[in-house]
Order: C-alpha cells, then sequence, then structure tokens
C-alpha cells in the first residue's frame, strides 16, 4: 500500500486504559485491515497483529488522553469514555465512540460536558462517588454494531 494511500485510511485510537471492549475494536479493525492504536500508560500486553500498534505514554493524568488528540486526525475513529477527549476529537474532525456504542456528536457534545460538570460538582458536594452499571454481553454486542457501522461509514467517506 503506497504512504499516501495509506495516511488517507482512517485509523481506529482507542483510549485504552480501562477499556472494556479491546477485543470487539481488533475484530472491526483486522476485517476492514485499518490501523489499531491502543494508548495506555501501562498494562497493555503486546500483540501479535501487525495492525495493531500499542502506545506507552508516561503515567500522567491525561498522557493518554493528549497523545491521542495530537495524533488523531479527521476521518480517524476514537474509543473513549472519556467526554474532554471525546470533544478534542470532534474538533479536528475524527469520529468519536465509547464504549457502549454512543456516538459523540457536536449535537450531544455539549449535554455531555455539561454533564460531566455537574456530576463532579455533586461529588464533591456530597461526597458521594457515582457507580458505574455492570458492562454486559449486550454492551458488547450494540458497541461492535455500532463501531462496524462507524468503521463503514468512515470509510465510504
Amino acid at each position: 500500500m503506497s504512504e499516501q494511500i495509506q495516511n488517507t485510511r482512517p485509523r481506529l485510537f482507542v483510549d485504552a486504559d480501562a477499556c472494556p471492549v479491546k477485543a470487539e475494536c481488533e475484530r472491526v479493525a483486522e476485517r476492514h485491515r485499518i490501523e489499531m492504536i491502543l494508548v495506555s500508560n501501562g498494562g497493555i500486553r503486546p500483540s501479535r497483529n501487525p495492525l495493531i500498534r500499542i502506545v506507552i505514554v508516561p503515567p500522567e493524568p491525561d498522557a493518554a488522553d493528549d497523545w491521542i488528540a495530537e495524533n488523531a486526525r479527521a476521518r480517524d475513529v476514537i474509543v473513549t469514555n472519556d467526554i474532554p477527549l471525546a470533544s478534542r476529537g470532534l474538533e479536528i474532525g475524527a469520529r468519536v465512540l465509547k464504549a457502549n456504542g454512543q456516538e459523540f456528536t457536536e449535537a450531544n457534545i455539549g449535554n455531555a460536558l455539561a454533564g460531566r460538570e455537574i456530576a463532579a460538582h455533586m461529588r464533591e458536594v456530597t461526597g458521594e462517588q457515582g457507580r458505574n452499571a455492570a458492562f454486559t454481553q449486550k454492551d458488547r454486542s450494540k458497541f461492535s454494531s455500532a463501531l462496524e457501522v462507524l468503521v463503514q461509514a468512515v470509510l465510504r467517506g
């Protein structure tokens, strides 16, 4: 594949720390022969799959988010539950998907950012930590379907 053609193909960036859908991402990347980049501050096993690149960043807050935001480009796909990273990804023209299969868009990112601020304020006021629902097989299936549709749409242009 020529370098120019390769540079126009979308890549799949995964905010890999605590990401529950890495295996699903790998299956979609393999099916469409797109590069998958796992970004983490450690604890990721090397892969023999030549489509997968692992990037280890320093264990500083937001280091993985910063690396993804600085290296992703328009038409790439970012998988993250981090709302500020999602916003940064949308600003550069990337498509952004949460692990539950919900796509972040220009239409919903403002509400997501506002909800994040409200939740942080409530934790500060009450001292209570929020609880995340268990991640089910249904969630995995929904994510896989959403990622497949999203990657197909990006590949079609």
